[in-house]
């Protein structure tokens, strides 16, 4: 009885919501979708006890709150019917029409593939939503809605799933939700994710807040009454209100600048909102006539929108206290694209489908995600598309004064190829201001950037990848090499192949295996090895991915034939011999020479694993503390003579089955995200991680020290090369070493 009334009432409350935000909507149509649902989802449960047709209707109400059409709220309360129940495609069609069946089924292929990897996993699914957001923008907002509250709801979930929820939250669901310009959600869906992935940090800055919260709204409410006065007395009609900045955008400026919450004065921004543009601009003029300005903190977005709709003036400004605050100034409407994005501008009529007049070029930059992917490994794909939706915007012009929006740190380069590829491709010089720079100038808001073509150029360098911060950009200039430098790039990526395959240990004579060629092709879904070194000298795949892809094969076709059973019990029997002989007894996968079962410790100072050559040091009441061989300690006191005679001879067991742990030293490039993006790495190939921390050392150079599992070299090996594929690693080496 208390479950029926929790359903009702939550059912009654999203009528409530969409008779405020839309009161034509057919609520017949709402009730009939919801009763499918409930009957469909009966008996199942969530994990918190609460009928699972909860969760439908509160997806529906949150499709409701930020203003989409009737179909909208009908597709939601029905977006897991397909995959849950036994209710069909054709059953929905039926009842409800093509339009909300293609929806659903659209939310539902979202959820249904299993990959071989992490990034080829996050890619796809990636793919699947920008095609889905081509087709219909409504199955993405749905599938919005219903993450964010699954992630309202976490309490009840394992750790482990907390955790890769909210790193993919983090990752995918909030970049797409601020590419749609929808801050709102954004920003509480990056609240919750920050509460799972560093609850002791979100707890920091929410205790804190909380301490401080009479003192802030205080000073809120002071300011809030200055602007209102000041702007009756001139006759501005306005709505005032201040808010304190969402705990991660907090979080973020912490980590970004290396500062305490002590230490961060801009807590608090304050909106005002105004009837007309004309009113935007002189509100600006009172905000700077009453408090002083802070140089280089305006931003004019009204004149120049932000790609995701997203109008407002931004200034910063001092007070009487000396506290530093943003206003933000927009009109009613921009305030409700600003909350909503896309959905305050999607409006459906029933039965409609398709894009309304100028809707096509606000949608574009789906359509070029979806191209950048075609020819792009699903590391990189999946790093461009982070740069492309996520990254700070940075706006500029052509000479003819067209505004150019590029991602920030963009160079000439990004601009040439967003005008036209074949402008990219014929560049060969550029000016900004007039002025002309080198390719790897860094653009600033406001520059007027003229390119330089010439029909004789021989296209775009190689380096430009290196060079190029969009997407966009990258991927043209890898299909430039891809169509015009085969040949080159055969040659270019055999050479680096070659080179990867010899620091992997691995003989490229392997290749000459017919059988096992064809078993590499397979893997790397390529026609031919020649189409392997192609698309590594084109930048399409990396020499040390494609190896280690393949590495596994590699050594399986080396191993030798397998033995008999006769030929394993011999060698058994030598083994236990040899080892009774030399009274040898394997401790923690070490076996020390003429000592049996002492105590055995792995040095810190070097954190060896199977695989590495050891050596032993006989310790005053400690056992035996094994160190590498390239160990500092063990080169410099092999030499010394009161040490030299308690060094003895280890090896490793045949067969260890521990898990070792190791330290590795990271050297990097000083940037905001990098902590976030060696988590993301570490958490992909599912390494048990034991600390990781990070801090600038200057000269624009960041270390990260990782502390973690292993089972044996080989292990370690894969992971050091997969973290120096980071954008921005320079180094990774092993601490002792």
């Amino acid at each position: 009885m208390a479950e029926l009334t929790l359903v009702e009432e939550m059912y009654k409350r999203l009528e409530e919501t969409i008779r405020a935000g839309n009161p034509g909507a057919d609520l017949t149509r709402v009730r009939a979708a919801f009763e499918l649902a409930e009957k469909a989802h009966a008996g199942h449960k969530r994990r918190d006890g609460t009928p699972y047709v909860t969760h439908v209707i509160a997806a529906a109400e949150i499709t409701a709150e930020i203003g989409l059409d009737e179909v909208s709220i009908v597709s939601a309360l029905l977006h897991d019917c397909i995959e849950d129940t036994g209710i069909t495609y054709e059953d929905i069609k039926k009842q409800f029409g093509q339009t909300v069946a293609d929806i659903v089924e659209g939310v539902t292929k979202l959820t249904r593939v299993q990959y071989t990897s992490k990034e080829d996993e996050q890619m796809e699914n990636i793919r699947k939503m920008l095609m889905a957001m081509a087709k219909d923008i409504r199955v993405i907002l749905i599938k919005i809605a219903d993450r964010l509250h699954n992630m309202r709801t976490m309490d009840y979930q394992t750790e482990e799933k907390q955790r890769s929820k909210s790193l993919e939250t983090m990752e995918i669901y909030a970049p797409i939700a601020h590419r749609l310009g929808m801050q709102k959600i954004k920003w509480e869906l990056e609240d919750l994710s920050l509460l799972y992935l560093d609850p002791i940090g979100f707890k920091e800055i929410t205790n804190i807040l909380n301490e401080r919260m009479d003192t802030l709204k205080e000073f809120m409410s002071s300011v809030e009454n200055r602007i209102k006065a000041r702007l009756d007395d001139w006759g501005i009609n306005s709505t005032i209100y201040g808010r304190i900045k969402h705990i991660y955008s907090i979080y973020r400026k912490m980590y970004s600048q290396k500062r305490g919450l002590d230490e961060i004065f801009d807590l608090c921004a304050f909106r005002v909102i105004v009837d007309n543009i004309t009113d935007c601009y002189n509100v600006l003029g009172h905000i700077h006539d009453m408090f002083k300005l802070v140089p280089g903190r305006f931003k004019d977005y009204i004149s120049t929108p932000k790609p995701n709709m997203y109008q407002s003036v931004h200034t910063t400004v001092i007070g009487n206290e000396g506290i530093p605050f943003e206003v933000q100034i927009r009109t009613w409407e921009m305030h409700h694209t600003a909350e909503y994005g896309v959905a305050a501008h999607w409006k459906y009529k029933s039965g409609e489908q398709g894009i309304r007049p100028g809707d096509e070029e606000k949608f574009a930059w789906i359509r070029r995600l979806l191209e950048n992917q075609q020819d792009s490994e699903a590391q990189d794909f999946f790093h461009d598309l982070k740069i492309d939706m996520f990254a700070d915007e940075v706006f500029v012009f052509t000479p003819k004064g067209d505004v150019i929006n590029l991602p920030a740190g963009a160079t000439p380069i990004d601009f040439a190829y967003s005008i036209h590829s074949a402008i990219g491709n014929t560049m060969v010089g550029a000016k900004v201001n007039g002025r002309l720079v080198p390719f790897d100038h860094v653009l600033q808001n406001g520059d007027i950037v003229d390119i330089i073509t010439s029909k004789s150029s021989s296209g775009p360098s190689r380096d430009w990848l290196k060079l190029a911060k969009s997407g966009s950009a990258r991927t043209k200039i890898k299909q430039w090499f891809k169509k015009e430098r085969r040949e080159e790039n055969i040659i270019h990526g055999k050479a680096m192949f070659e080179s990867e395959m010899k620091r992997a240990g691995l003989s490229m004579s392997s290749l000459n295996d017919e059988e096992l060629v064809s078993i590499i092709l397979e893997k790397l879904s390529v026609p031919s090895l020649d189409d392997m070194y192609s698309a590594i000298g084109y930048g399409g795949m990396t020499a040390v991915r494609a190896v280690n892809r393949i590495k596994d094969e590699i050594i399986k076709a080396q191993r030798p034939p397998a033995k008999s059973v006769l030929d394993k019990l011999n060698e058994q029997v030598e083994r236990h011999a040899r080892i009774h002989q030399k009274n040898i007894k394997a401790v923690h996968g070490v076996l020390v020479e003429g000592l049996d079962n002492c105590l055995i410790k792995l040095s810190r100072c070097c954190t060896p694993v199977p695989g590495d050559e050891i050596v032993g040091f006989i310790t005053r009441g400690h056992g035996v503390s094994i160190h590498r061989r390239d160990c500092p300690n063990y080169i410099n006191g092999i030499n010394n003579p009161e040490d030299g005679g308690r060094w003895v001879n280890v090896s490793w067991a045949d067969n260890p089955t521990d898990s070792y742990t190791t330290t590795v030293k990271i050297l990097a490039k000083e940037r905001s995200g990098l902590v976030m993006d060696l988590a993301t790495e570490l958490n992909s190939m599912n390494a048990k991680v034991r600390s990781l921390s990070a801090r600038d050392v200057g000269g624009g150079k960041s270390t990260a020290t990782v502390t973690l599992e292993v089972k044996n070299l080989e292990d370690l090996k894969v992971l050091i090369n997969r973290l120096n594929s980071i954008s921005g690693v320079s180094e990774v080496v092993r601490a002792g070493g």
